[in-house]
């Protein structure tokens, strides 16, 4: 009994016989390098944190209620980090037959973002002497992004990028018919 599949596959066999054509990957070093360049920017992970940053303004002289401003501020943010193909060099790819070495670059963050919906000020506290500074939010927005990627980057986030993008181009290879795949 056939399958769908296998019935699809045979018919496509008959056909191909028939008409002459036949289907053919060209797999040469040029072509994956042209294919793997192609991906360009592979994001492979994103990072969705939450974070609570605090910033302030304080004078030497007078005490916070009379003189400070104070906000704290629950962040939202994404880091997302992958592999740039880009750059990728003839060098960086050895084709030999069925086999393929490939060179990946070193993963890096592409982007650090806060989500302004749902990211929330909690608490802002101004002196009585002192008016509510209107950079104090966006610097500690500033600064927030910064520890979202310090963040992500110490759980691992490099690291799983580099492995799931040996993963997706791993498959790639495959499907260009590459039996033996082995990254440098």
């Amino acid at each position: 009994m056939l399958s769908r599949t296998s019935g699809r596959a045979v018919l496509s066999h008959m056909w191909s016989a028939l008409t002459g054509r036949t289907l053919a990957i060209d797999v040469s070093q040029p072509t994956v390098v042209d294919r793997i360049q192609r991906l360009e920017r592979l994001e492979t992970v994103v990072y969705t944190m939450d974070k609570i940053v605090t910033g302030a303004r304080e004078n030497p002289i007078f005490p916070d209620f009379l003189a400070g401003d104070r906000l704290l501020m629950m962040v939202h943010g994404e880091v997302v980090a992958g592999i740039d193909f880009s750059n990728l060099k003839p060098g960086d790819v050895r084709v030999e037959g069925k086999q393929i070495r490939l060179h990946l670059p070193v993963s890096q963050v592409f982007s650090t973002r806060i989500d302004s919906a749902r990211t929330r000020v909690y608490s802002r506290q101004t002196g009585l002497l002192v008016p509510t500074d209107p950079n104090l939010e966006t610097q500690v927005r500033q600064e927030a992004e910064h520890q979202l990627q310090e963040s992500a980057v110490a759980d691992g986030i490099l690291r799983t990028a580099q492995d799931n993008a040996s993963s997706t181009v791993n498959s790639l290879l495959q499907g260009l018919g590459f039996e033996k795949i082995e990254f440098f």
